[in-house]
């Protein structure tokens, strides 16, 4: 699934969006980009389980 979250803008960010995404899968991958903005997450999780989690860690998605 792709999002567009923009306010991940740094490394720092990407290790927070990556964080959030693994407590529900942790066997998730995280294809962060940031300077797109662009997010990439490969889960077993539903969508909805995946923004839920951004957005508790101040990381609101945009489906892309």
């Amino acid at each position: 699934m792709h999002f567009h979250v923009e306010n991940m803008t740094c490394g720092g960010c990407v290790r927070g969006v990556t964080k959030a995404v693994q407590r529900v899968d942790p066997q998730a991958e995280v294809i962060a980009d940031p300077p797109s903005r662009k997010l990439e997450v490969k889960t077993q999780a539903s969508q909805q389980q995946i923004e839920e989690a951004l957005r508790e860690a101040g990381f609101p998605p945009k489906a892309a």
